[in-house]
């Protein structure tokens, strides 16, 4: 079982930042991802990395986040730059449980079977 623990969360003005982490229970070097939620609309994969270090991101978001990983910690951390309040979400990391390889695939729901519990990021005009 994986466990995957979030902070960061909370209110910006558009244009500022927040940096998101989430902690996991298992071995360093699994495979991550951030999803984004909005009430009445699917979950969305934002950003993912895989094993080896490479990324994918939503179109929506390329050039303003950035998917990083602390091995050490097993930590995935999600550095959000130039918020728009568009991006107002409750944000969740996510899982395979384990090491992969191919980033685009891991922005699919389908790809993880552990989430964390969600924080909210709510962006002000």
């Amino acid at each position: 079982q994986v466990q995957l623990v979030e902070s960061g969360g909370g209110s910006v003005q558009a244009g500022g930042s927040l940096r998101l982490s989430c902690e996991a229970s298992v071995s360093r070097n699994i495979c991550m991802a951030w999803f984004r939620q909005v009430p009445g609309k699917e979950r969305e994969g934002v950003a993912a990395m895989d094993s080896d270090g490479f990324t994918s991101y939503a179109d929506s978001v390329r050039g303003r986040f950035t998917i990083s990983r602390d091995n050490a910690k097993s930590t995935s951390f999600l550095q959000m730059d130039s918020l728009k309040p568009e991006d107002t979400a409750t944000y969740y990391c996510a899982s395979p449980g384990g090491r992969c390889y191919g980033s685009a695939g891991l922005l699919s729901r389908r790809q993880h079977p552990w989430w964390g519990q969600g924080t909210l990021v709510t962006v002000s005009s």
